[in-house]
């Protein structure tokens, strides 16, 4: 997993989605992200006659090297004073944003969009320094979900790229968050 980039999702009084201009966050070492939901079966006639499944969206741990001070203004919400402190409120929200990142293909690699995520604030660790230094990294969990985009209103959790997607799209991937169905420059 690498090129990551997250985007602040914004929604209007009127429930309109839309997300800021990414900002890369770099350092990404892993990202486990595990399918939400359940099955939930049927039975008649003596047998599972059918099988309803959920998809709750994703949820996740995301370690990096270093969790950035962007991400910990724009999304997590902490802020730097006057004296260029940075501070973490108690009552500070997480806002919610769009994650995107690349992982390693055949051919060229696959881009995602999760659209509506959410963050937890990481666990601060440290070690003493002993005869090998192991680098610490900061890692949280991060929920996706769904949220309704586009024209056609879709109910989307997340987008990712094909083999037969268009060059342009895929080197634009990252410059603003991929809405379903919208018009793209040829």
């Amino acid at each position: 997993m690498h090129n990551a980039h997250v985007a602040l999702l914004q929604e209007s009084d009127t429930g309109e989605i839309t997300f800021d201009t990414p900002f890369a966050v770099p350092g990404s070492v892993s990202l486990s992200l595990e399918a939400q939901g359940e099955l939930t079966p049927f039975y008649a006639d003596g047998i599972k006659y059918y099988v309803s499944s959920s998809n709750s969206g994703y949820e996740g741990d995301w370690e990096m090297a270093l969790i950035t001070d962007e991400f910990r203004e724009k999304i997590l919400s902490e802020y730097i004073d006057k004296n260029k402190v940075m501070l973490e409120e108690a009552t500070a929200k997480a806002k919610r944003f769009a994650l995107g990142f690349e992982i390693d293909g055949d051919v060229r690699g696959t881009r995602f969009w999760f659209y509506c995520c959410t963050s937890t604030r990481p666990t601060t660790e440290s070690s003493t320094t002993e005869d090998a230094i192991e680098p610490t990294t900061d890692t949280v969990t991060v929920s996706a979900s769904a949220v309704q985009l586009g024209t056609a209103k879709k109910m989307a959790v997340r987008a990712k790229t094909t083999a037969d997607t268009t060059d342009d799209l895929y080197e634009k991937w990252f410059d603003k968050v991929y809405i379903p169905d919208q018009e793209v420059a040829a």
